[in-house]
């Protein structure tokens, strides 16, 4: 297995790739903020990239949101670019973990997990791109296990709190838990809130690419979960939530793929009893929904056409209803910003047989957190890599690409998330 451990020749336990994009700086901000519950309470973090200058801005900048003067001195800075091989293989030969920021993924993000498993590096990821991580495991996998490496994805807001949130909440039930259905919110202060249009070109190209998702899928060779108790109902494209008074739809994101992948290892590998999962989102009331239908309907013919894509790209905001802007949230937008995920869960108490009758128990669950893309991304990415530096013994037998939950399952991840923001509880 790959080591856990620095040596002289690997001497930085993380290693933040892509630390001068947008969400790269905050990620370089959590890292300093938390570097104290790394090993032996000394965690050894260096930053990297492909321009050394704005590198030196984002330390500098970070030594001054959190009163860290001794950053600029401390923090080493490394030079790396996905279109340079050998430049990534320096990086990652020197690095226990490489945080990769580099999204678009289906652009930037291969080439480091490529080098990763080369090179005997853990990668963690914050995307949010199902063909991506997807195509990473297909690709990857065996390679991976072969060297003892772990790759895990969608380490952020995609997808830890809803990964994670479904394992907490089967973890919660004493019984034999079937579904759940995970519900989202999500709230902005006086100040209003957005998202960097780096999340939007994601949704772009992986709408455009949608069919390229099916086929892939179709090389796993895989065989249906199978369905333990009653199926989930699945809702309609716009229904009213009563758990949330307001209009839903489906969740369009990576959590139902992400969970999908998690409860086909436990069952796979563990012997689990899978959950069956409907991930939905709260959209507001009806002026919302003209704003949804109107922006969706603009989304879904302009992204099959290439001048389509490029109007997207170029003016987000417009397109969005300024949801998304080239600018990303301001700090003041981040703090007054959070989400809230509800679990409702179905299943069989203990003794009950659960492929006799309808489900005869249930229970809700919370998952709270503040702003889900420059804050709870970042707590949730480098709580994940404390968690693999601090209980290596916890993961996976074999290395391999995985999903959170598959990674993080047998660990105390909930607990640490818990303690710096992201909330797990029963209600």
């Amino acid at each position: 297995m790959a080591a856990f451990s620095t040596s002289s020749s690997r001497p930085y336990h993380i290693i933040i790739f892509g630390a001068s994009g947008f969400t790269g700086q905050f990620v370089v901000e959590e890292v300093a903020r938390t570097a104290s519950e790394g090993p032996k309470g000394n965690l050894k973090w260096a930053v990297a990239g492909r321009n050394r200058t704005k590198l030196e801005k984002v330390v500098e900048q970070a030594a001054g949101a959190l009163s860290k003067p001794e950053l600029k001195s401390e923090v080493d800075i490394l030079v790396a670019d996905v279109s340079d091989p050998d430049s990534l293989a320096v990086m990652c030969k020197q690095a226990v973990i490489v945080l990769s920021c580099v999204g678009p993924y289906r652009f930037f993000g291969e080439p480091v997990v490529k080098s990763c498993v080369e090179n005997g590096t853990h990668c963690i990821d914050i995307s949010g791109e199902p063909q991506f991580l997807e195509r990473m495991q297909l690709n990857y996998h065996d390679q991976a296990a072969e060297k003892g490496v772990y790759i895990v994805g969608s380490c952020g807001f995609d997808s830890i709190p809803a990964d994670m949130g479904v394992i907490y909440t089967r973890d919660q039930f004493k019984g034999t838990l079937t579904s759940i259905e995970s519900f989202l919110t999500a709230s902005a202060g006086t100040e209003g809130g957005c998202i960097h249009d780096g999340t939007w070109q994601s949704a772009i190209y992986g709408l455009a690419d949608s069919n390229k998702l099916r086929s892939l899928r179709k090389k796993f060779g895989h065989k249906p979960l199978p369905v333990v108790g009653a199926k989930i109902k699945r809702r309609g494209t716009l229904f009213y939530s009563n758990e949330l008074q307001q209009y839903a739809i489906p969740f369009m994101g990576s959590d139902p793929s992400v969970v999908k992948r998690t409860q086909r290892y436990l069952n796979e590998e563990l012997t689990e009893s899978p959950v069956q999962y409907g991930a939905y989102v709260g959209v507001g009331g009806i002026s919302n929904i003209f704003k949804l239908v109107f922006a969706g309907l603009m989304f879904f013919f302009l992204v099959k056409f290439s001048f389509g894509r490029n109007l997207l790209i170029k003016f987000p905001e417009f397109f969005s209803f300024g949801f998304f802007s080239k600018e990303g949230p301001t700090r003041k937008q981040m703090e007054g910003s959070s989400f809230r995920f509800i679990f409702l869960g179905e299943g069989y108490t203990e003794g009950s047989e659960p492929n006799e009758g309808k489900p005869n128990s249930k229970i809700r669950t919370l998952v709270k957190g503040p702003e889900p893309g420059y804050v709870a991304t970042p707590i949730a990415m480098v709580q994940a890599a404390l968690t693999m530096l601090n209980e290596s013994d916890s993961l996976p037998k074999t290395g391999g690409v995985y999903t959170p939950g598959a990674t993080f399952a047998k660990t105390t991840i909930v607990d640490r998330l818990n303690k710096h923001g992201i909330q797990f509880s029963v209600l």
